[in-house]
């Protein structure tokens, strides 16, 4: 197990922290975190796995502790922040890699797969959506924003993001609840309360729409490529519901399926039989 360097460098003009462990020349996994989280969700997996793979994750602009550029200055959109991971993977000379997608990871991380499936050796996907069964009653109030983009329609949306919506995704959905320690909302408070972040959190759920149009694309993608696919999914999480975890079962054969008694944040719950399976997974 080797130790988590914590980094930052310069990406399209913007610096980004990033998180890095195990030794380069082994099997990379990048690491994609999801809303309202950062690379601080996956900081016990990166030790976990250290010893086989050689694993990057980094922070988007205004997430963790990436750059938060001014919103007039910065487009706040999948497609860019996607940009930004392969400018970044590019520049660490990774060319083949297995992505780790979680919540907004994945309309990150399936861009860049869609785009480059030359480069994907597996997908493991962890409470991350691809096809419109996965976006329920949580959906709704982000769902009238997209048609009717006004700061009345955005305002219940900041509820998600304040400190108690931050404790309920970390926590709805989990048996035990109290085994969740209050350190993961209390470390993205950091971000979120930066002046102008509630605004790009809200850009980015305006963009969001952007990913729906593209489930086809990305489902094609699945038909075409056949990656191999790792599902580990909190089945009771109410963001991502297990119904977008069955969906990928319609366009992907080579599929590991699980489901776990636990939320949006599975990690957080099952960090060690999560680690198993990626290791059984990555191994064969």
């Amino acid at each position: 197990m080797s130790q988590v360097k914590h980094l930052t460098t310069k990406v399209n003009g913007i610096n980004i922290f990033y998180r890095e462990a195990g030794q380069k020349g082994k099997p990379v996994l990048v690491l994609l975190h999801g809303y309202p989280t950062s690379s601080h969700m996956y900081r016990n997996l990166l030790r976990n796995l250290s010893d086989k793979y050689h694993l990057i994750a980094p922070d988007y602009p205004g997430y963790g502790r990436s750059e938060q550029p001014p919103i007039a200055n910065f487009d706040y959109s999948f497609e860019n922040f996607a940009s930004i991971i392969e400018t970044l993977l590019e520049q660490l000379d990774i060319k083949k890699f297995s992505l780790y997608l979680m919540d907004y990871g994945a309309p990150v991380g399936f861009r860049i797969a869609s785009e480059n499936p030359q480069k994907i050796e597996n997908l493991i996907i962890q409470n991350g959506c691809a096809y419109e069964e996965g976006l329920e009653t949580f959906w709704d109030p982000i769902k009238v924003y997209w048609n009717n983009k006004t700061l009345e329609n955005g305002k219940p949306l900041e509820g998600f993001h304040s400190p108690e919506g931050l404790q309920w995704q970390y926590t709805h959905g989990v048996p035990q609840p109290e085994l969740v320690s209050p350190d993961n909302w209390e470390v993205d408070l950091r971000h979120i309360l930066r002046e102008g972040n509630n605004e790009i959190q809200l850009a980015l759920f305006y963009d969001y729409q952007n990913n729906v149009k593209l489930y086809p694309k990305w489902q094609a993608y699945f038909r075409t490529h056949q990656p191999r696919t790792l599902i580990v999914y909190g089945k009771d999480d109410y963001i991502f519901p297990v119904a977008g975890a069955e969906a990928y079962k319609k366009d992907l054969k080579n599929i590991d399926f699980n489901l776990f008694d636990t939320g949006h944040f599975a990690l957080e719950s099952f960090e060690q039989e999560i680690t198993d399976k990626i290791r059984n997974f990555l191994a064969v």
